[in-house]
């Protein structure tokens, strides 16, 4: 991965936290920032992933990429919830 790409990651992943945010049914008990990170870590991740599948680089959007980064951003958010209520 060169740096634009993990630059992009890095601004996609606000967006990916804010969606995996929004798949999660319930009110979360984390913060917007902490739902940043989870999208950041969430989009590298997915992208990773995503070229180890061989689907990162398609003609167009790439679907399953995103598919892939808001699921992951959803479990880290749902696991950092439940995390955050036992406490």
């Amino acid at each position: 991965m060169e740096i634009s790409g993990i630059i992009s990651a890095i601004i996609i992943g606000i967006i990916i936290g804010v969606l995996g945010r929004l798949v999660v049914p319930g009110r979360q008990h984390i913060g917007i920032v902490l739902t940043i990170v989870v999208g950041i870590v969430a989009a590298l991740l997915g992208a990773a992933i995503a070229s180890g599948l061989g689907v990162a680089d398609t003609k167009g959007i790439d679907w399953i990429e995103w598919l892939i980064q808001i699921g992951l951003a959803a479990v880290g958010i749902a696991a950092l919830d439940r995390t955050r209520v036992r406490r």
